[in-house]
């Protein structure tokens, strides 16, 4: 049995749920049994935080807005797909019902004035809900018996809302007897990725990117063979095929060193990803949708000796710097540690931030669709210092991230070392400074502009090239 996981880029519109549906139909047969774990189309999750993020602003029209584009997306999905007469009228009925319960939430939200993290979990869950009847009615319709299944009944987790921790023995039992028995009778059970509940029954998420994590998790809890995470790239590279028209596929992995890759950003796989799988010795392969024939990326306990090993650069942009301090010595740990529970409170991800005491400030970089969010929160966490004039707060620049993350045995000097001096050959201004205490990986903040001269400056000097 196979676990495939498509993440919302694979299911952004009716050519590409096609597409899905061709390859998860022509391998059923092959592969012993599939399950699938899908994300919501892509972009949909953000536009239904955006949504609620409106509400409680009191902003009605831009929630209707935001509702009506997700709305029409799904249907013109469902047009295309469907004729008339096949499951299509159900399945607008199933669109509507689920938005108009959006609808419904997005006022209580208004009501209230505030969004919880509870709240939050809610909203959310909805963009999943949509896209597995749609992939589950898009196998059927090439023969397959293929079922939507919403995870909130099958993974249990804690009640930690925005980044839950699923409760294994409870999500095995319900895998086991809700899932495994379709598997067993050929059909292809089509989940929910990024959503679960708590024992109670109330929805909660594993964190931003969460699908692949339900992905193992589902894996795990089924004794799949492997698990399969599809995305549009083949495999994780050795930088942004964007940016670096040779970048390299790292063909096979260790689970500690596609943890590392995760951890500092890799964006076809989320750092928790890698627990469940390790714990029960289960392969992972990273593919891509748009070239299913590829072999991708194979990430196991113990690779090939003789495997080519490689560093790896990632880069994120879009990303702003935002600074807090005070003009004198009144800054301390107290209130950095006040900015970041406030961030986290709120379910804000800070992706990088450095203290400097000789500046007294916190410099936070996240991401700049939160940047509205994140300014609005610190004004109000420091209402009265920002008030008076002991703090300041405000936006330093926009930026991106680059990491690079080495394999020990690389070169003599490690990597770490590498990357500075090839930033400093390329004159890269170096904005900050990330290192866990290794040798084979730092992150750095640069400004955005200058982001792909350096990742391309990076991946010749570490003789990347093809």
């Amino acid at each position: 049995m196979i676990v495939h996981k498509f993440g919302g880029t694979s299911v952004g519109d009716a050519a590409r749920f096609a597409a899905v549906a061709d390859i998860v139909s022509g391998m059923h047969g092959a592969s012993g049994g599939a399950v699938v774990v899908l994300s919501a189309m892509s972009g949909v999750t953000n536009q239904l935080l955006s949504g609620a993020w409106a509400a409680a602003e009191g902003r009605e029209a831009d929630c209707l807005r935001i509702k009506d584009e997700i709305r029409g997306r799904h249907l013109a999905v469902l047009s295309a797909l469907f004729a008339e007469g096949e499951e299509q009228p159900r399945l607008v009925e199933w669109v509507e019902g689920r938005l108009r319960e959006v609808e419904r939430l997005y006022t209580s939200i208004a009501v209230l004035g505030e969004l919880t993290a509870r709240g939050r979990d809610h909203v959310v869950a909805f963009g999943e809900q949509l896209s597995v009847h749609v992939l589950a009615a898009a196998l059927r319709r090439r023969g397959a018996r293929a079922e939507a299944q919403l995870a909130t009944d099958l993974i249990v987790t804690d009640d930690h809302f925005g980044a839950a921790t699923p409760i294994p023995a409870l999500t095995r039992e319900r895998l086991q007897a809700r899932v495994k028995p379709l598997v067993d009778q050929g059909a292809i059970p089509v989940i929910t990725g990024f959503i679960a509940a708590t024992e109670e029954g109330v929805t909660t998420t594993l964190g931003r990117g969460g699908s692949d994590y339900t992905a193992a998790i589902v894996g795990a809890g089924l004794d799949a063979d492997e698990v399969w995470i599809w995305s549009d790239v083949n495999g994780i590279l050795t930088a942004d095929p964007n940016l670096v028209a040779g970048a390299r596929t790292l063909r096979e992995l260790s689970y500690a060193e596609a943890s590392d890759l995760a951890y500092y950003g890799a964006d076809v796989l989320h750092p928790k990803t890698i627990r469940p799988v390790i714990d029960h010795s289960i392969p992972l392969r990273i593919k891509n949708s748009l070239d299913p024939a590829d072999p991708g990326t194979l990430i196991v306990e113990a690779p090939a000796p003789d495997r080519q090993r490689l560093p790896a650069i990632i880069s994120t942009t879009g990303l702003s710097l935002i600074a807090i301090g005070s003009q004198d010595d009144t800054w301390s740990l107290i209130l950095v540690a006040r900015a970041l529970q406030a961030l986290t409170e709120v379910g804000l991800d800070v992706l990088m931030f450095s203290q400097s005491f000789s500046e007294h400030s916190l410099n936070l970089i996240v991401r700049r669709e939160d940047q509205r969010r994140c300014i609005r929160t610190l004004r109000t966490t420091f209402a009265s210092d920002l008030e008076s004039g002991r703090c300041l707060l405000g936006i330093k620049e926009q930026v991106a991230t680059v990491s690079v993350v080495g394999v020990p045995g690389w070169n003599e000097t490690g990597v770490v070392s590498h990357a500075f001096a090839a930033l400093g050959a390329q004159g890269t201004r170096v904005i900050a400074v990330a290192q866990a205490a290794t040798e084979h990986s730092v992150s750095f903040c640069i400004p955005e502009e200058q982001v792909g001269d350096t990742v391309r400056f990076l991946h010749r000097d570490l003789g990347l090239e093809i």
